[in-house]
């Protein structure tokens, strides 16, 4: 199925309301034309009746759900504190419904399903595509099957059953298709928008929740005792297959650096590997302490490492920046090279350990380089529009078509008067500002090298100057 196709999958559903509750409505997917139907014009819409053929529990769903989102840590994947009715759905995000249409769609295009490809393939960083209707129900001519495009940020759970991307998505997607993108632009249905919201100790993380299709359909199986997971839904025995494909085909993936979990006890953060012995982190990761516990996640393996706090830059310093030294070496780590350009608006990765901490690995989330700040021809500061939690200071920020190094993430930004935090505006420290002191440091072993990260001229003050009212990650 090509990406032009992708909104003639997805509908509206509206539940009507009953004494006392208003009407709600939602997302949905057309898996096959027999059980939806499909708008024949993209400029006209058709509603018709539906039946509910089931509800069904995704198992695999929920308990790698309430394995990966700690109610200590305050998740919550609804809008409102005080609604009883939300924070009631929100513990029943595992259910889906199976439906069927009132009517079929004659139109001799929309004959075939909906292809799908199980999760268990995917990989972070895939390229994705989210199909929703904003708002539900509300200004259809507007709103209805919004696109909008991001990568796989992590994955969690038997077969990939959780699905975290970084595609935005707004109230009333939920229930929508999320579909990857392969290198031909073609697209398969690969999981279903579960909240488009998230939000851990009351900050936004940036990220929508979905659940892979093909545990869906395995628990609809479970519960049916049949093969097909809409057997009868459609009449035609021929048609009674669901198109599916095991195999990603899409572009080939780019080496990102390697980026350790770092917990100091007090605070815990992300690194980036510059040598097998060597990581660049924040300062306030490290929280003064002199040495330094780090998890490298690498071909499902987690290897623990202590490290000593070689340097760290004083508090007066706007470059908020550390260097630890590994007792033991990492020879699998994947070493950068160093970008000494930037050009606005290029596609750029952030890798970090935001959001979902040590449990599922680092987090990947898209978007551009939207300011560069020179100053004597020297970088000092970039800013890009990528989702950045709590958790990702001192992660990487790469280039999204080469894998180089361009910084380290610093912080994002956190309106202190409006207690609101903003994941797509973060502040990231140069590369070519460590750069140097760190090949000096390779050479010499003399860690006063880095001491000139604390003799910083006043306008790069000025420049960073906001930096109390960032958002410490």
């Amino acid at each position: 199925m090509e990406l032009k196709d992708v909104e003639k999958c997805c509908c509206v559903i509206k539940v009507a309301g009953t004494p006392g509750r208003k009407s709600v409505s939602c997302s949905g997917v057309i898996v096959h034309p027999r059980s939806g139907s499909r708008r024949s014009k993209p400029s006209r819409q058709r509603e018709v009746s539906g039946e509910l053929l089931m509800l069904v529990n995704c198992v695999e769903f929920k308990q790698t759900f309430l394995g990966v989102f700690q109610e200590t840590d305050q998740w919550r994947f609804h809008g409102d504190d005080e609604d009883a009715e939300l924070i009631r759905d929100a513990q029943s995000l595992s259910w889906f419904a199976v439906l069927r249409a009132g009517v079929v769609v004659n139109n001799n295009t929309d004959t075939e399903s909906t292809p799908w490809q199980s999760s268990s393939s995917l990989q972070k960083g895939c390229p994705v595509v989210a199909c929703g209707s904003p708002f539900g129900s509300l200004c259809l001519d507007l709103f209805i099957s919004t696109l909008s495009r991001g990568i796989v940020s992590n994955l969690a759970g038997e077969d990939n059953a959780v699905i975290l991307t970084d595609a935005r998505c707004l109230p009333g997607t939920e229930g929508g298709g999320l579909f990857v993108v392969e290198a031909t632009d073609s697209v398969r249905l690969i999981g279903v928008i579960v909240s488009p919201f998230g939000w851990k100790s009351n900050e936004w993380i940036g990220l929508t929740l979905v659940c892979s299709v093909d545990v869906i359909f395995r628990s609809v199986v479970r519960s049916t005792g049949v093969r097909d997971p809409l057997r009868g839904v459609w009449g035609q025995k021929e048609e009674a297959d669901l198109c599916m494909s095991r195999t990603a085909q899409g572009p080939e993936a780019v080496g990102h650096p390697t980026v350790s979990f770092v917990d100091s006890g007090q605070a815990w953060g992300s690194g980036v590997a510059v040598s097998a012995r060597l990581v660049v982190t924040c300062r306030h990761v490290v929280g003064g302490k002199s040495s330094v516990t780090l998890k490298f996640h690498q071909d499902g393996r987690v290897q623990d490492v202590v490290g000593n706090v070689l340097f760290s830059t004083k508090s007066s310093s706007p470059y908020d920046l550390a260097l630890i030294e590994l007792r033991d070496p990492v020879p699998e780590a994947v070493i950068p090279r160093m970008s000494k350009s930037f050009h606005l608006g290029e596609a750029v990765v952030v890798v970090g350990y935001g959001g979902l901490g040590r449990v599922c690995g680092p987090s990947l989330t898209s978007g551009v380089l939207s300011k560069a700040i020179s100053l004597n021809g020297q970088p000092v500061m970039l800013q890009t529009t990528c989702a950045v939690q709590a958790g990702a200071s001192g992660g990487a920020v790469v280039r999204k078509q080469s894998g180089e190094l361009l910084g380290i993430v610093s912080s994002n930004a956190r309106d202190l008067a409006a207690s609101v935090t903003y994941p797509h505006l973060n502040f990231i420290i140069p590369a070519p500002v460590f750069q140097r002191p760190l090949q000096e440091f390779q050479k010499t072993r003399n860690v006063d090298v880095f001491s000139v990260l604390n003799a910083t001229e006043r306008d790069v003050r000025r420049v960073w100057r906001l930096q109390g009212a960032q958002s410490k990650l």
